[in-house]
């Protein structure tokens, strides 16, 4: 699929069209600039054709900020996957000294650019995007991308700039997998050692991934989305507008993930924040793979290992069911095998068994240790079934479901999982009246 970056100064606009252009509030849009950080993905079409938009952080030199350096590094690693550029400046400020460094860049490259004038509201400014012409990139194309005026132009002119063998490719029905967890755990560290590149920005300060970050992952024979978010902070602590949208965001790609992949500091060990985002994930009924990073800063013993996986199936009882890779992503150690386990659990997710199979099992199980009776009534189940769920969730037929208790469900969940594999994966267990 061909690639559209939209690149320029801080705050031109370039999130709020990329916005307008995938069709959602995908990259978060403040005042503050800098509030992009990464190279953000999204898909548009137009016409009848498909592309992939790329938004990029705001371009600036000759600040001492560490963000500003690999920001300008992005723009530039944008520039060179795009097929086409979109530059964006505005017409309020001008042409600036910025607008001028970009378009000496921008005219040595040999990919299309095309020079967009943002926040033209009126006839009037109009005239004042004349000016642009200066920069020696061609005719310039004014829109609004807040009220969305002009942009009809704009991509005619994307659409015209494609290349010609643009195919519409379907990912869909890929696995995605969320890499979550509190911040400064090693997450884009662990998505830039998987793609063997440096995709997202890695600081030792908390809080450089704003967005979620979705990537395709198509290696060693594996093929999925992977999904770099922000790292969650408890709410008392999150004092910055930003950092609030980009915990939402973290939230809903838990959401539409189907498996996580929560990553844990070795040397901080486990925190109640931790427990929350397992807990969410949980309660979303999605896979989960637990990662302890840093494992190379532990002092290890013959049993520390053992000690700790004893420790965390502890802490995230009762669902302890999990597998868990102890990793460090510096050294790259054991990070193939924590991809090989999201898969694993995937295909476990997606695993649907016959009735009669699940009967012939269970049913001998169940005769051979019945429900307790409860007030004198005898209780009977007569046969159970997968149901038809996203996500494993059975359903036993009896005749008296109000009287069976918790212990008996998560008796009847354990033979379950001891017969099939569905480690990583919560699972629902019914009672239903016949």
């Amino acid at each position: 699929m061909s690639l559209v970056a939209i690149v320029g100064r801080p705050n031109v606009g370039k999130s709020t069209l990329f916005n307008r252009l995938v069709g959602m509030r995908q990259a978060i849009v403040d005042g503050t600039a800098g509030t992009t950080r990464d190279r953000h993905y999204g898909r548009s079409d137009w016409d009848g054709r498909e592309f992939s938009v790329i938004d990029t952080g705001g371009y600036t030199v000759g600040s001492d900020d560490i963000f500003e350096d690999e920001i300008r590094r992005q723009v530039m690693l944008a520039i060179d996957e795009a097929d086409v550029i979109l530059f964006m400046v505005e017409v309020s400020t001008g042409v600036t000294d910025l607008d001028m460094m970009m378009a000496d860049i921008l005219r040595r490259t040999t990919k299309k650019v095309i020079l967009v004038v943002n926040k033209v509201d009126n006839y009037d400014q109009q005239y004042g995007a004349m000016e642009f012409y200066s920069l020696g990139l061609g005719e310039p194309i004014t829109i609004c991308a807040m009220s969305g005026s002009g942009t009809g132009e704009m991509m005619d002119a994307i659409i015209e700039a494609l290349p010609e063998d643009t195919k519409a490719e379907e990912f869909e029905d890929l696995p995605r997998i969320t890499i979550v967890g509190r911040p400064n755990v090693g997450k884009s560290s662990m998505t830039n050692a998987l793609l063997g590149d440096d995709r997202n920005i890695v600081t030792p300060i908390a809080g450089t991934t704003r967005d979620s970050i979705h990537t395709r992952y198509n290696k060693y024979g594996m093929d999925f989305y992977l999904v770099d978010t922000a790292g969650m902070r408890k709410k008392g602590k999150v004092t910055e507008d930003l950092e609030f949208y980009s915990v939402m965001r973290s939230i809903r790609a838990i959401e539409n993930s189907d498996v996580c992949i929560l990553m844990l500091d070795a040397k901080q060990g486990i925190e109640s924040q931790d427990i929350n985002i397992f807990n969410l994930i949980v309660r979303n009924k999605k896979g989960c793979v637990v990662v302890v990073n840093k494992w190379d800063l532990i002092e290890k013993e013959s049993n520390t290992m053992k000690e700790w996986r004893e420790f965390l199936e502890k802490k995230f009882a009762p669902f302890s069911d999990l597998p868990i890779i102890f990793t460090s992503v510096i050294n790259k150690q054991r990070i193939l095998e924590v991809m090989q386990q999201a898969i694993r659990v995937y295909n476990s997710r997606c695993r649907r068994i016959a009735t009669s199979e699940f009967n012939e099992y269970i049913l001998p199980i169940i005769e051979e240790t019945p429900p307790p009776s409860t007030k004198g009534k005898y209780i009977r189940i007569k046969y159970a079934m997968q149901l038809p769920s996203p996500t494993p969730a059975f359903a036993f037929f009896v005749n008296l479901p109000q009287y069976i208790k918790e212990p008996y469900r998560r008796f009847l969940e354990n033979k379950i999982r001891s017969h099939w594999d569905f480690s990583g994966v919560p699972m629902q267990i019914y009672f239903r009246q016949k």
